[in-house]
């Protein structure tokens, strides 16, 4: 148990078996179904969830109810609500599985906790929020600078796995295009 996440952490930082230990035990297991919702708006996110297996998505609806996914977390990868996990305020988005998914979880405050006796997970939480942030400006200059072809073909350049795991609905939410402009790109390529 927690072994995938046991590499994980010991990838992005150095830490003692000991402090490993005592990090993990503050994980969950948790089994979600497909389409399960875990965090919706109005709600304040609570936990971080670690994939184990599976997909996790992150969206919100526009003004006109459209859903604009913002972010898919496949395995090896943690996930929340962080505007909410870390303001504390309520969630402007949702957290859906979108395959039946295992996840490690960890509360809010246990993870703060932890942040507080266990100086190395200060280290894998910066590593989170260096990449939520890099990620989050890319996609944003994405959409700024590039038309719908070249965004969908850096899509497939970074990560794939969205295109061939994903409901063209969703790929199409992700990229900001319609799914007629992403079934006309798919053909071309």
């Amino acid at each position: 148990m927690h072994e995938q996440l046991s590499s994980y952490i010991r990838e992005k930082i150095t830490i003692s078996d000991e402090d490993l230990e005592q990090v993990l035990s503050y994980f969950k297991m948790m089994k979600v179904k497909k389409n399960e919702i875990m965090i919706s708006p109005g709600e304040t996110s609570q936990r971080i969830y670690f994939v184990d297996k599976g997909c996790l998505r992150i969206f919100f609806l526009t003004e006109g109810g459209t859903e604009a996914t913002r972010h898919f977390a496949f395995e090896n990868q943690f996930a929340t609500a962080l505007v909410s996990f870390i303001t504390n305020e309520t969630s402007k988005e949702f957290v859906q599985a979108i395959e039946d998914t295992n996840l490690y979880y960890i509360s809010q405050n246990d993870f703060y906790h932890l942040l507080k006796i266990i100086p190395q997970w200060e280290k894998l939480y910066h590593h989170y929020l260096e990449y939520a942030y890099v990620t989050n400006t890319n996609r944003l200059m994405s959409f700024i600078t590039l038309d719908a072809t070249e965004r969908y073909r850096q899509l497939l350049a970074q990560n794939p796995g969205v295109v061939m795991r994903m409901p063209n609905k969703m790929v199409a939410s992700y990229l900001n295009i319609s799914q007629e402009t992403l079934s006309r790109l798919k053909s071309k390529a």
